[in-house]
């Protein structure tokens, strides 16, 4: 491809008539002939020879010459550094391969090689023909040589087809494809075993099982298609499951959902020997344990506004199902008022507190003053229902104060607090505020308009005017009601827990009374907590994997925290990360964490899983380097599929050539053609019949045609 002056000399025409005359008189002299050869007119074809030199120089023949200079031609060089090259040496050879092939093309007149990187496929994968594309945009077509792909062979956007930037139109309109060779960075075709996550419900119902559909394939040469193969299910700190599957066939697998909230699975398979690599051997499914249908129980008292709030809060709630009865009166009291009057249905004492009582998730008393209404044996079960992991929540009023009050029946042993009968009620505008345990608790921390002093003076709560002052109080703390007295107490009992809110004027908060309050998210959290949901546990240690870091969050209510936790690699290395705090009752911790398959966080009490987010899953998805996926587009263009070997440092690397003409690849070359382009600088025409020769032949052929009509 010489960039030197150079000479091209063209035939054209250029009529000396328009063409419609040129051809009327073509058609003229074809008849006139036809009719002397009909008549067997001598000198005829002598005529018509004179009238064929005529027309041909009416024609206008011309000899073009042009003089030009060659342009270079630019070849495309794609380098593969997506994930999948950093197995093994891929990377290090491509890197010494392209550096090698720039050399090269140094070397040879008229050929610029252009490199074009590409890494990242955004979720994609390896996206090499998209690079080719848009590297190619700014190349003139006709000074575009061709294209080098560097790579493993694992390219998932490969076309069936030539693209159209290697089948350019030369000046004739005809296509021609240019070639495509393909450079692989191993010494062959490779196996790998991958396992693939068929099916896996994000959600799965607590005491329930989860089924997982898995498939475990065998790629490469010669596949073992039906071989059995252990699978190993890892649950997150409990004992692993290990079943036996086969491969090339879907597999159902059942787990057991043991509690609420997300749920980390490892799943790995046993290697295939000499697979490449085993980092698709092993995927991470996460299932969110959720509770079929919360069942609650409220019981009201004498009809008040805080009835409404908890009906709009819990039926808003799809999740849960509410059995709501209101006590319009006690037994012993008889106004005359026919019973059909008072209520619906009648109370279904026994049915609801000694036969379905453990069926219910949270049971809520507003403002309940018993006064005969629930036999003492099923106060006890009450009681007994909490011991043994139920929920209740009470909301306090005057009714604390008076004969039957709740505190003194056998659900006072397990009342987080006391209210006298001398000084029990407090009158008076107060608003309410977070303690210093409350700004640590999950249930009441960050609640809207909290403030952030320790004392909560600056609450922009609206007020409230009642409450109930106590003389005891066990468990938390975490709000304060008139004279710093406490308002809302949570405590655990056995293995179950209370909540006692000391005012029944939450609903003020709702008709926004000096600018009302969060009772909604308020009493969600309190339900929430009572029915031991996961995000509300105080004593919290939680693990996250983003962008190769780990990060630990602890939360703790006590004064206190650990100071740090240790961390568990998937390949069993521990190491200590310090907890430095970031919040009121919060402290992480933060460590770079790569390596594929699920991490645990333990702070001597707490555990916490956690697993990395493949942010490419099709990367992965197959680890070979193969010529199966390149090598037909390649034969297409005529371009060479050639292996680089497994020494980096002395790639067995195919010599770059110019062929003039012909095959542009073999066994140990590959070449891009000469496609001549050039730019013109100059052009010179000259008549091919000058008008004397065209005098001189026509005359002449005329004479002899009169000689021989003569004879």
């Amino acid at each position: 491809m010489p960039d030197l002056t150079t000479l091209r000399h063209l035939t054209s025409f250029s009529p000396l008539l328009p063409a419609w005359l040129l051809y009327g008189l073509a058609l003229l002299a074809a008849a006139v002939l036809l009719v002397g050869l009909l008549r067997r007119a001598r000198g005829s074809l002598w005529r018509a020879a004179a009238a064929a030199v005529v027309l041909l120089w009416l024609a206008g023949p011309e000899r073009i010459s042009e003089t030009g200079q060659a342009l270079p031609e630019t070849a495309i060089l794609v380098v593969d550094q997506s994930a999948s090259m950093g197995v093994g040496q891929r990377a290090a050879m491509a890197r010494q391969a392209a550096e090698r092939l720039r050399a090269q093309a140094a070397h040879i007149p008229g050929l610029t090689l252009r490199t074009v990187t590409v890494r990242d496929g955004h979720g994609q994968g390896t996206r090499l023909f998209a690079a080719l594309d848009q590297a190619a945009a700014d190349i003139p077509p006709a000074r575009l040589a061709g294209a080098i792909l560097l790579t493993d062979g694992q390219v998932h956007d490969t076309p069936t087809q030539v693209p159209e930037r290697l089948r350019p139109a030369d000046s004739g309109g005809r296509h021609a494809a240019l070639p495509l060779h393909v450079l692989l960075t191993a010494k062959g075709e490779e196996t790998d075993r991958r396992l693939r996550i068929l099916q896996a419900p994000p959600y799965a119902i607590v005491g329930q099982t989860a089924t997982l559909r898995v498939q475990v394939d065998d790629l490469g040469p010669h596949p073992d298609t039906g071989a059995e193969i252990e699978l190993t299910l890892d649950r997150g700190g409990e004992a692993p499951l290990r079943k036996t599957i086969r491969v090339g066939q879907p597999q159902d697998i059942t787990l057991p959902v043991s509690h609420p909230g997300p749920m980390l699975v490892g799943l790995s398979v046993s290697p295939l020997a000499g697979e490449v690599s085993t980092a698709n051997n092993q995927d991470v499914v996460r299932i969110n344990g959720v509770r079929d249908r919360l069942r609650v129980l409220l019981v009201s008292g004498t009809p008040n506004q805080g009835e409404r709030v908890w009906r709009r809060l819990l039926k808003a709630d799809p999740s849960v199902d509410l059995v709501h009865f209101t006590i319009l009166r006690p037994p012993d009291k008889d106004d005359g008022t026919p019973l059909s009057d008072l209520a619906l249905i009648a109370f279904p004492v026994r049915e609801l507190f000694q036969e379905k009582i453990s069926q219910f998730d949270l049971i809520i008393l507003d403002g309940f003053e018993n006064r005969a209404i629930l036999p003492r044996a099923y106060l006890e079960n009450i009681a007994q229902y909490v011991r043994d992991g139920g929920g209740l929540l009470l909301i306090g009023g005057p009714e604390f104060l008076g004969a039957g009050s709740l505190q003194d029946t056998p659900l006072g042993d397990i009342l987080p607090a006391h209210v006298p009968v001398e000084g029990g009620l407090v009158e008076q505008r107060f608003r309410p505020a977070l303690t210093a345990d409350g700004h640590r608790h999950p249930v009441t921390a960050g609640l809207p308009g909290s403030g952030s002093a320790p004392d909560g003076h600056d609450a922009e709560w609206g007020p409230w005017y009642r409450a109930l002052r106590t003389d005891s109080v066990h468990g938390q703390t975490l709000m304060d009601g008139p004279d710093h007295t406490p308002l809302l107490v949570l405590d655990r009992v056995d293995r179950g827990r209370v909540a006692f809110l000391l005012s029944d004027q939450i609903w003020l908060w709702s008709h926004g009374e000096g600018g009302g309050g969060p009772q909604s998210e308020l009493l969600r959290r309190v339900s929430h907590w009572l029915m031991k949901e996961p995000e509300l546990e105080e004593e919290q240690l939680t693990a996250a994997i983003a962008d190769g870091r780990m990060i630990v969050t602890r939360r703790t209510a006590a004064p206190t925290a650990p100071r740090a936790v240790t961390i568990t690699a998937p390949d069993g290395a521990t190491q200590q990360a310090p907890l430095h705090p970031t919040g009121i009752g919060l402290t992480q911790a933060e460590i770079q964490a790569t390596q594929p398959g699920i991490w645990m966080a333990d702070d001597g009490t707490h555990r916490a899983f956690a697993a990395p987010v493949q942010d490419d899953p099709v990367e992965w998805s197959d680890m070979r380097a193969t010529a199966t996926v390149l090598s037909p587009l390649a034969g297409q263009t005529g371009g060479g599929v050639y292996w680089l070997g497994d020494d980096p440092a002395n790639p067995h690397l195919p010599a770059l050539r110019a062929p003039a003409a012909g095959r542009v690849s073999g066994a140990d070359w590959l070449g891009f053609p000469q496609r001549d382009a050039r730019l013109v600088t100059g052009r010179t025409a000259s008549s091919l019949l000058p008008a004397w020769l065209v005098l001189l032949l026509a005359g002449g052929l005329l004479l002899i045609g009169w000689w021989r009509e003569g004879r």
